[in-house]
């Protein structure tokens, strides 16, 4: 149980980088981008491309961001410019990716009709070459030591990777808070608010949902490299339903931690994507389900997410409505108490 926990939470960090890509989208900018089904992958098969010939992982998966990054900027591009719907503009870019995708993993092959998967099991990516710093460390022993003396068994063999995506969803978190409170990052919120209100302070909002778009995708396209590295293969199927993912992690993670501010918004955004990969990984483990499932999970999940606040928030209203009205009620009788008290003191005339 422990081990399938920890495992959840792994990938529920990395996959937070993705969900928090999406919420620039669907509830900054309010843009239904389904290009992050292909933009996924695009980061995936750009990072083991460039991983299988020889460069630096950090490297690739900075190419990786950029990659996506414009992917993004081209969706945005087809919707301001070419005028066309938003939700087609996205559906039209993620069909393209697929097409490309298959093109990028293809030139690791002779292939002329591309490739649709590449394995990293020998390959050297970022976390390995962690793995090889926090060995020398020595955190790992006394960690599972701790765990072992609380009775916890099957620990996993590295903290490594989990420090490490911890810390680098962190940073991308603080630098996604500065620049959402930025003079452009304002700009971007209020287009997603109100686009005739920010242009009639001279705002051009094209630009504004462009580089919005380029932003989460870019955002989308890291968390896909990194997902490609944690599990050493890139595949051209590993983005599907990636969207419904990061839509069910921003709604968990607002539903549970509120929306008060940016910082707490991104904050719930985050352990939203780590407790939707528990929830996932717990409902593996029941007997009549396999990972054939795992879309039907997700459709549960979401479902869930959907549905519950609304019946959460009519239960407070209803028990605000019955206090409101028994306070009312507390008044009126304490005014009629008092009113008849008044009579009955009035003195008679004899």
């Amino acid at each position: 149980m422990f081990s399938a926990i920890f495992g959840s939470v792994e990938q529920g960090i990395i996959y937070a980088i993705m969900a928090l890509g999406v919420y620039i989208t669907f509830r900054v900018l309010d843009f239904p981008d389904l290009t992050v089904d292909g933009s996924f992958v695009t980061g995936a098969a750009v990072a083991a491309t460039m991983i299988v010939f020889g460069y630096h992982p950090l490297f690739a998966t900075g190419v990786a961001i950029v990659i996506g990054f414009i992917a993004g900027c081209i969706t945005g591009l087809l919707h301001t410019k070419g005028k066309i719907n938003p939700l087609l503009a996205g559906i039209l870019m993620m069909i393209a990716l697929y097409s490309i995708n298959l093109r990028i993993m293809g030139m690791t092959s002779d292939s002329s009709v591309g490739r649709p998967n590449i394995p990293l099991l020998n390959a050297e990516t970022l976390f390995s070459k962690f793995y090889v710093f926090w060995s020398t460390l020595g955190i790992d022993e006394s960690i599972n030591q701790f765990f072992s003396m609380l009775g916890v068994t099957y620990l996993p063999s590295t903290w490594g990777t989990l420090f490490l995506m911890i810390i680098a969803t962190l940073l991308i978190k603080v630098v996604v808070d500065w620049f959402l409170q930025t003079e452009i990052g304002l700009a971007i919120r209020a287009t997603g608010d109100n686009k005739k209100m920010i242009r009639s302070f001279s705002a051009n909002t094209d630009t504004l949902v462009i580089l919005g778009l380029g932003l989460s995708n870019g955002l989308v396209a890291f968390s896909g490299a990194l997902i490609a590295q944690y599990s050493k293969f890139s595949d051209i199927g590993m983005g599907i339903g990636m969207i419904i993912i990061g839509l069910a992690s921003v709604i968990i993670g607002e539903a549970i931690f509120g929306t008060k501010t940016i910082m707490r918004t991104t904050l719930a955004v985050i352990a939203g994507a780590i407790i939707y990969r528990i929830v996932l990984g717990l409902a593996l483990r029941v007997e009549f389900l396999d990972t054939g499932d795992m879309k039907l999970i997700t459709a549960v999940i979401v479902i869930a997410a959907l549905i519950l606040p609304q019946y959460i928030d009519k239960r407070r209203e209803n028990k605000r409505k019955a206090k409101r009205h028994a306070e009312r009620l507390t008044t009126y009788d304490h005014v009629l108490n008092k009113g008849g008290n008044a009579i009955a003191e009035t003195p008679t005339d004899k």
